[in-house]
């Protein structure tokens, strides 16, 4: 299935309530750093019709101090089914502004195992802009429905995996072939630490071995690239067919954007690195000897 949705297609969906009775349309959208607005509040104001709040700091681990993680499989399970989505459910996520909580809530329910879940090409702001349909004021919730979870493991990366890539290429060995290519979706400045990081008390930089690929480099607006486009910008970053890809940002946001973006690429699934750099930068500060690395961006 195409990871994307156009807006026309949606609202050919939307229009046919045999084919609309099946699928489920979540707004997604959370604030990123330096966002000043209330996502909760601008749903009430406009949404897609039939659309329900996808909070992705819901949708996270409540016991870690880190940003919206990825929840256990049980309160993944619990909270989509609360929103009336079970296994043959269609989903697709929209963002009010633009595609980075999309990507997200795409990632999350397909760690999980759901393979019919799409991100409207465009957001909010092309559906907007082409004049078609809103709702406003409170949504109504579906009906509860059973989801049961299969999580994919190989999606997901962790400070330990990471590690050992970034302790090789610390070292200046040379990458072996078989091992993943990270790829950093923080702007450039940040990635070189010649501009702060958002969260103040983070140190600047990347991860060693770490090629920087700023998001926003794949898209046209809200909307992704076409595919060529899409595949020459992951060439220059080193990345073809077949090669294994972790994806990092700040804190497993942008990164989503990333991975949708290679399977709209036709280049296969890739894995997110959760913690991304606020775990990455705070291991450090709190004594643990990783290594760190700042400069140009490539």
């Amino acid at each position: 299935m195409d990871p994307l949705v156009s807006t026309a297609s949606l609202a050919d969906l939307l229009a046919e309530p045999s084919r609309a009775a099946g699928l489920v349309v979540l707004d997604a959208t959370t604030t990123l750093p330096g966002e000043r607005f209330d996502p909760d509040a601008a749903f009430l104001e406009a949404r897609i019709p039939g659309a329900v709040r996808f909070e992705i700091d819901l949708f996270s681990d409540p016991d870690t101090t880190l940003p919206h993680m990825a929840p256990s499989q049980g309160r993944f399970a619990r909270l989509i089914g609360q929103l009336g989505v079970c296994n043959d459910s269609d989903i697709v996520f929209y963002d009010q502004t633009g595609v980075a909580s999309a990507a997200r809530g795409w990632w999350l329910a397909r760690l999980f195992g759901h393979d019919r879940v799409r991100v409207l090409d465009g957001g909010l702001p092309a559906w907007r802009a082409e004049g078609r349909p809103l709702q406003t004021g409170p949504a109504a919730m579906p009906a509860p429905r059973i989801f049961l979870p299969q999580l994919r493991t190989e999606r997901l990366a962790g400070l330990g995996d990471l590690r050992i890539l970034a302790e090789r290429a610390a070292a200046g060995s040379p990458r072996p072939d078989h091992e993943p290519r990270l790829l950093d979706a923080r702007s450039a400045g940040r990635f070189a630490a010649t501009v702060p990081e958002p969260r103040a008390h983070l140190p600047g930089g990347h991860i060693p071995g770490a090629v920087s690929l700023p998001f926003g480099a794949l898209l046209d607006g809200t909307r992704f690239l076409p595919v060529a486009a899409l595949r020459a910008r992951f060439a220059e970053a080193g990345v073809s067919s077949g090669d294994a890809v972790v994806a990092s940002c700040g804190s497993g946001l942008t990164a989503s954007v990333l991975l949708l973006g290679l399977e709209a690429a036709g280049l296969g699934p890739g894995a997110l690195y959760d913690g991304s750099w606020t775990e990455w930068a705070e291991a450090i500060l709190a004594g643990v000897p990783l290594p760190i690395a700042t400069g140009p961006a490539r």
